[in-house]
């Protein structure tokens, strides 16, 4: 008979593909592994059993499970907003704990990149941080003495879709339709993929995210000082909301080195009366850090 323990199992399932990670006490990695993500919500249910049963065989011991998800879990238990679109209005976590035969919970995976962060990462020790994931697409959550508010609906911390702050007439006319069906969202602006799309659109030139930051030229320079003021603006909108200890960038654009320099204070001056600039700071734990706060969702 397989023991219980104090096993946390933290799964990140994404898009693509599915982490993984199992951690003993104090946040030790004592095992992991990936796999491709299936395409529909039953592979979905049966990789993700199959993966735990995988780790506690090799483990001998049962752990808690926690899920970083794309989207969010709505009050009647279904999920919405994801972005591996064969999830949303299905009962994934009562799925899983079928499946797995005890309970299961889950959050969003920036929710998760938050709770790994302020547990033991960038925000350790901070009452309030705030959690930024900047990559293809701009997601947040936000960690209260080291709880993840999730909100009455589920989209607590979700600053990807909230309007550009302050807008340009120009970005007022030319505001970027956004998959969710609305125009101008922080998304479309402020993810790689919007960096690369405004580059496009006044330069007429294509150019990955990832090669504007690292560029010198005067136009890819200009983007960038774009990207940062927009940046800024709704960081001060969190700031005017939340004020967090700290705020900790995840994602592809956390590696923008300018970003901790010229972003503390843009966001003073759009804020509120701070009175100090914001502490703004790169994540500890990289890539590993939606797997880890999907270990965290649960206490050790």
């Amino acid at each position: 008979m397989m023991r219980e323990s104090a096993t946390r199992i933290g799964i990140d399932l994404g898009g693509t593909k599915t982490e993984l990670r199992a951690m003993g006490p104090g946040g030790t990695e004592i095992w992991r592994k990936r796999t491709p993500t299936p395409r529909d919500f039953d592979g979905t249910i049966a990789a993700l059993a199959a993966l735990v049963d995988e780790a506690e065989r090799h483990l001998g011991q049962r752990g808690s499970v926690g899920v970083a998800i794309p989207g969010c879990e709505t009050p009647d238990g279904t999920i919405k907003n994801a972005n591996s679109t064969w999830l949303n209005g299905r009962h994934l976590r009562a799925g899983l704990e079928q499946a797995l035969g005890r309970p299961v919970r889950l959050a969003n995976d920036a929710n998760c990149f938050a709770l790994s962060e302020a547990h033991d990462g960038a925000g350790r020790d901070a009452g309030v941080v705030f959690g930024v994931i900047a990559g293809t697409g701009l997601g947040g959550g936000v960690v209260i003495d080291g709880r993840v508010l999730g909100g009455a609906h589920g989209v607590g911390g979700e600053w990807g879709h909230i309007p550009l702050p302050w807008p340009t007439t120009d970005e007022i006319l030319n505001a970027p339709p956004c998959y969710c069906g609305k125009r101008g969202c922080m998304e479309v602006w402020c993810s790689g993929t919007g960096l690369a799309a405004d580059f496009r659109s006044v330069t007429g030139n294509i150019m990955s995210a990832e090669d504007i930051a690292a560029s010198s030229g005067r136009e890819e320079m200009a983007a960038m000082d774009r990207l940062v003021d927009r940046l800024a603006r709704g960081l001060a909108v969190v700031a005017n909301i939340v004020d967090p200890d700290v705020i900790v960038l995840g994602g592809g654009l956390s590696n923008v080195t300018r970003l901790y320099r010229d972003l503390p204070p843009l966001v003073e001056q759009y804020a509120f009366t701070l009175g100090a600039p914001p502490k703004i700071v790169k994540n500890m734990h990289g890539d590993s850090s939606g797997v880890r706060g999907a270990a965290w969702l649960w206490p050790e």
